[in-house]
């Protein structure tokens, strides 16, 4: 099966305290193992909203919860959605409404996906992770569940934004596993938490503020299984636009084997010219 591809030419955000443009590419692939490709993706140019999910589950549908995952998130951020959120989504004071509204937006979606496991029996345990950001002005709301990724790159230097909820990452935690073990462990693919497991689920959250020049990356661990990060922030540096970037990150996982779906979103913001590039060089600023 051939690569899939979607791409949004540059567009500007709304403004708040500066104007932001946006160049946008998303590539899937099945990878070379898998007959079907269960992870999802949704790229919302109106609304600066770009959403990944993995299904997990095979037989039990994991391709229909991280289409539902995708759906049901694209969907809250419609205008007049009149969706009703889960009532443990008081949101977080610490956040922006648009970070909170994320991740009401996702808690909705697992709500969803656990409610049709326990609707219908052919679809009991299915589950998917996710990794949502929404872009309003410079800033950078990011929501997560499962161990699909977030990464910044800026400066020539890329950073992981997101923590996978995983095993293999808790025991690297507490120290008890090294990334090396990790890389080989068969407990890979067991996460700590998921969509769709229970009725309601803990969402990782945060903000940070973008600049011109930095790209976000959103991806399934079909990419980051089979890529160094290093080969990563290289081909981020290295390629001319965010297609061919999307297009090489996914071409690679399949040259190291392709043993699992692969998805890619990537996201560049346009960098300053002239005199604004000389006194305001933001890419060598600082995370907030």
């Amino acid at each position: 099966m051939g690569l899939t591809f979607s791409q949004t030419r540059p567009q500007a955000s709304p403004s708040n305290a500066k104007t932001m443009h946006l160049d946008v590419a998303a590539c899937t692939h099945n990878g070379r193992i898998r007959p079907s490709n269960e992870d999802s993706y949704r790229v919302s140019r109106d609304k600066k909203l770009f959403v990944l999910s993995d299904g997990m589950g095979g037989a039990a549908k994991g391709e229909v919860a991280s289409a539902m995952a995708v759906e049901v998130v694209a969907a809250s951020f419609e205008e007049h959605a009149g969706v009703a959120m889960p009532p443990e989504s008081t949101g977080n004071p610490d956040f922006s409404h648009q970070t909170n509204s994320l991740v009401g937006a996702i808690k909705l979606a697992n709500r969803k996906i656990h409610d049709e496991g326990e609707r219908d029996p052919a679809s009991s345990g299915m589950g998917a992770t996710i990794v949502a950001a929404r872009i309003t002005g410079s800033l950078l709301s990011l929501a997560h569940v499962g161990d699909s990724r977030a990464y910044l790159f800026r400066a020539n230097t890329l950073q992981q934004l997101t923590s996978d909820h995983s095993l293999v990452a808790e025991q690297i935690r507490r120290g008890l596993m090294t990334h090396q073990q990790a890389a080989t462990s068969e407990l890979q693919s067991v996460l700590t938490r998921a969509l769709g497991m229970d009725d309601s689920v803990e969402v990782d959250a945060d903000e940070l503020e973008l600049f011109p020049g930095d790209s976000l990356l959103l991806c399934s661990d079909g990419l980051t299984r089979m890529v160094p990060e290093n080969e990563i922030a290289g081909i981020l540096a290295q390629a001319p636009d965010v297609r061919n970037a999307a297009e090489r990150l996914v071409l690679r996982a399949n040259e190291y084997g392709g043993h699992d779906n692969v998805t890619v979103v990537v996201i560049r913001l346009a960098k300053p010219k002239g005199w604004f590039a000389k006194f305001f060089p933001w890419g060598s600023a600082n995370l907030v």
